[in-house]
């Protein structure tokens, strides 16, 4: 039984469903365990338009709690978590964050480049017209690396989402790979694989399948997630993510309660 741990509400402004609607679809999927972490707010508000602000935690924990009480029935676990943002220096708004709740984990993600530079934004296209594709993708992988080395994150999420709209460089792109993946392994952070990627313009996973086997190859563990934002696609493709993790080398996927990671045998 599988564990969906990147999924998100309607108070991240992108999102929808009732807590009802998401357990729903949770038992139907299957899952042992379904985590709810939403894109967490920002410090300077207002910061974007895609997430949660600072004033919604309240509402957020309540979220937790009701889909709790409805998946208690049907012996499903509700992990509570957030998705957080890097930057250079958010290390304390981070620390910040993880005093507010006993998290069962946090999700660390990449979404800006530059000061604010928004890469993976469908409205923000212009960004790749003016952008040159190694520049975007050394920075990505730079703030990528020192995400894992923080050791505030216990996943790593969409780790090449940089790769969203099919910008990609040409050649071997394992010297952007192997010091994040280097961070990782020191950091002991688990690697993400998130199916939402077949169903956006790269169709292709999160991360592509050379990543996949370099982490294999250096014991990196591994979480399958659809990074769902609607109920319906809570355990999307994951039969596919876990056929192609073990053809990656994986042979254990984690699990995540009060910080801490228990591996189980790969479904």
């Amino acid at each position: 039984m599988y564990c969906d741990y990147h999924t998100h509400t309607p108070l991240c402004l992108h999102a929808a469903g009732t807590p009802q609607e998401y357990v729903q679809s949770a038992v139907r999927a299957g899952l042992r365990e379904y985590g709810v972490s939403d894109h967490a707010p920002m410090p300077g508000e207002p910061f974007d338009d895609w997430r949660m602000k600072q004033a919604d935690m309240p509402a957020y924990l309540d979220w937790i709690a009701e889909a709790r009480e409805l998946a208690a029935p049907h012996g499903l676990t509700v992990r509570a978590a957030l998705e957080c943002d890097w930057f250079p220096g958010i290390e304390p708004w981070i620390e910040h964050l993880q005093s507010l709740y006993e998290w069962d984990y946090l999700i660390g993600s990449v979404h800006y480049l530059g000061e604010k530079e928004e890469f993976d934004n469908p409205y923000k296209m212009d960004f790749w017209n003016r952008t040159d594709v190694e520049d975007a993708w050394t920075q990505y992988w730079e703030r990528f690396r020192d995400m894992a080395a923080s050791g505030l994150f216990q996943i790593m999420g969409h780790a090449d989402l940089i790769k969203k709209f099919g910008f990609r460089p040409s050649g071997d792109l394992r010297h952007y790979y192997e010091p994040a993946l280097e961070a990782m392994r020191k950091s002991g952070a688990c690697l993400e694989l998130n199916t939402a990627g077949w169903h956006n313009k790269c169709a292709e996973q999160y991360p592509d399948a050379q990543f996949l086997k370099m982490a294999a190859e250096m014991g990196i563990p591994l979480t399958i997630s659809s990074d769902a934002h609607s109920p319906e696609n809570i355990g999307r493709d994951f039969d596919r993510a876990a056929d192609l993790a073990h053809r990656s080398g994986f042979k254990q996927t984690a699990s995540f309660h009060a910080g801490l990671m228990e591996l189980s045998p790969l479904p």
